[in-house]
């Protein structure tokens, strides 16, 4: 019914999981980053001069 009271998990495993969530979040972020960045990119091609059209 109740809790043992003792507590089963150490703050070091704590402090783990807590890291691995934050990268996982931070991974996310830059992935997501690059997927908007590749979206914005191919409406202009870089590699042609503005003040040149053909």
């Amino acid at each position: 019914m109740g809790s043992s009271g003792k507590k089963k998990t150490t703050f070091a495993k704590l402090a783990r999981e807590t890291r691995l969530r934050e990268r996982r979040l931070e991974k996310q972020a830059k992935k997501d980053a690059r997927k908007r960045a590749g979206d914005v990119q191919p409406t202009k091609p870089a590699d042609a001069p503005a003040g040149e059209e053909r």
